[in-house]
């Protein structure tokens, strides 16, 4: 059954029969804990998306989204044509192209820092970049009741909260147990479904096949 933040907020209270005010005042970071630690833990095509970069004349960097996490690929839009980058390590571009004077089409990308890429060749002009990444969703909260998460993984964060409530709690050491596997146990269905059948195609693959335990 889906959740809204309303019913999971409430799950949490009834599950963990704790309304203290502190606790209570903690309930959105246990859920925005339990979203990263799901986020982090599968990769679901719902978790990607597309944005267009401004690649400018003799700049070596690219601005990542904001909302970026980790590259699925970058291309380089012309005349209507794709040219993908290859991603290396800022290392290697460096020693590659010493020389910055040495211009072209951009065949390379690296992650520089938390905020940008390194291209290589230094652009000769400038071009439109496609970014397609991996990205963080906007959480649950007050102002957004449901996401892809709480509506289609709902056991997943449900369980994923709980356990972060009970971090906060310290709490009873066979529930935590308990939790998890329950957590465990969800997780390996979603995996199932983003990195198995989302990934498939049954007529080229065949159908998934799970091992019999």
């Amino acid at each position: 059954m889906a959740l809204t933040y309303t019913t999971l907020v409430q799950a949490i209270k009834d599950y963990t029969d704790n309304t203290e005010t502190t606790f209570v005042s903690q309930i959105d970071q246990f859920i925005a804990n339990a979203e990263d630690r799901i986020l982090y833990e599968v990769q679901l095509p719902d978790f990607r998306t597309n944005s267009t970069g401004n690649i400018t004349k003799d700049i070596e960097f690219l601005q990542m989204p904001t909302d970026w996490i980790a590259p699925f690929s970058i291309s380089i839009v012309l005349s209507n044509q794709y040219y993908f980058l290859l991603q290396k390590d800022v290392n290697f571009l460096q020693e590659a192209y010493p020389i910055t004077t040495e211009k072209g089409r951009p065949l390379y990308y690296a992650i520089y820092d938390t905020d940008n890429f390194l291209l290589r060749p230094v652009p000769d002009i400038a071009y439109t970049a496609e970014i397609h990444y991996f990205y963080r969703p906007t959480g649950l909260s007050g102002s957004t009741a449901t996401t892809w998460i709480s509506t289609y993984a709902a056991d997943a964060l449900l369980y994923a909260s709980l356990i972060e409530a009970y971090v906060f709690m310290k709490g009873d050491q066979e529930l935590m147990l308990y939790y998890n596997t329950r957590y465990g146990e969800s997780i390996s269905r979603l995996k199932n479904l983003g990195e198995g059948r989302m990934r498939k195609d049954v007529y080229e693959d065949g159908q998934l096949r799970i091992p019999v335990t």
